[in-house]
């Protein structure tokens, strides 16, 4: 059994938002051939989509032929939307939380889901993420690692994260809106290097800040395996016991204090990196994540995990499943099919079928 919790969906079709609106800067997608879809913004193209970013049907086929049980899916970030007018955003975030609502409807046991929120009105984020947990029955929501020129230490967001904690939601947070000009133009250099920075700023934020000082229940994940932060908590801890005029101005509490609280996914593919991440943040808070159906992602979920020699068979499970569990507040029961063939190795699907699998998703991403 797997459960992937980093794994993006579109709705098929949504309104042309231009015309909507009022106003440009918003994706469109237009189906231009068969299998294939074009992300649009402003009449330049975004990004060349298939089919599994808004098929369900033609995901579980993949989810199948990779052993992926269970995924908890989220929007594409480009689709936060934060710098847009409030009130527009809300029903952006309305047209794509009800379309993954029904999704999750026709496939109960497949998929759950995280909403995508109006972050630059908090009480109107708040009331959105209320009604898709006590609603629509979300585990949680994916916000971006900052809103506009708010780090997620802003006193304005933090009503979001008291009705998180209050009903329990999950927060997914996932690195967007990087620096892609001037020195960061070449070489993809946003994606690779940037991303991993923008999450280390995102956490770096919630600690000093106080936020997870604020709501200790609060359950945060962080997307590619927490950024630079796992790879840099002795740079950040030694900043703060030197220079606290600096780094403790909000909290007086040492960042290391919060490991065992954060949740990250395992994208970082990398053996000796995964190891390091799993030794960093916790055997029971790092959680099978993908970032499918996209090029970055592991390509054959949890292949990665499954690699390790030095992982025990518990620890796997940990990885695979348990943390994602806990992590997303769901039954495990719920959504294993069979019980006995998640722990037995016999009922493992063949190397052929596997190998098969991780083709099908190589070509996807290429």
């Amino acid at each position: 059994m797997k459960i992937d919790i980093h794994c993006h969906i579109l709705p098929k079709s949504w309104p042309d938002l231009k015309e909507r609106y009022g106003y440009g800067g918003w994706i469109q997608l237009h189906h231009h051939c068969q299998g294939k879809a074009k992300m649009m913004k402003d009449g330049k193209l975004f990004r060349v989509i298939d089919d599994n970013c808004w098929d369900p049907e033609a995901r579980i086929k993949e989810m199948d032929a990779t052993g992926v049980t269970v995924q908890a899916l989220s929007t594409v970030p480009v689709m936060f939307s934060y710098w847009a007018k409030a009130e527009d955003t809300l029903d952006l975030c309305r047209i794509i939380n009800d379309d993954l609502a029904a999704t999750i409807a026709k496939h109960p046991t497949r998929f759950v889901g995280l909403c995508t929120l109006p972050m630059q009105a908090p009480a109107l984020a708040a009331k959105e993420l209320r009604r898709c947990v006590k609603e629509l029955g979300f585990c949680g929501v994916q916000i971006g690692s900052h809103v506009g020129d708010w780090n997620l230490d802003a006193k304005e967001l933090r009503p979001v994260f008291a009705v998180a904690e209050e009903v329990g939601a999950s927060v997914f947070i996932h690195p967007w809106d990087m620096d892609m000009g001037g020195r960061m133009s070449k070489y993809w250099l946003p994606w690779l290097v940037g991303m991993p920075g923008e999450t280390a700023v995102a956490i770096c934020s919630m600690i000093f800040g106080g936020v997870l000082e604020e709501f200790p229940h609060l359950k945060v994940c962080f997307a590619h395996g927490g950024g630079a932060f796992p790879f840099t908590i002795g740079r950040i801890e030694h900043g703060f016991n030197v220079r606290p005029d600096l780094c403790a101005v909000d909290n007086q509490v040492n960042p290391r204090k919060y490991i065992g609280q954060l949740y990250t996914d395992t994208l970082v593919h990398d053996q000796k990196a995964l190891r390091y991440l799993v030794d960093v943040i916790g055997e029971d808070r790092v959680c099978l994540g993908t970032d499918y159906p996209f090029p970055l992602g592991e390509h054959f979920p949890g292949k990665l995990i499954e690699s390790m020699p030095d992982f025990s068979d518990a620890l796997k499970d940990k990885l695979l499943v348990g943390n994602a569990v806990e992590f997303l507040g769901i039954e495990r029961s719920k959504y294993e099919p069979n019980p006995a063939a998640a722990i037995s190795p016999q009922k493992r699907p063949s190397s052929s079928l596997a190998e098969k699998g991780e083709s099908a998703a190589k070509l996807r991403a290429s």
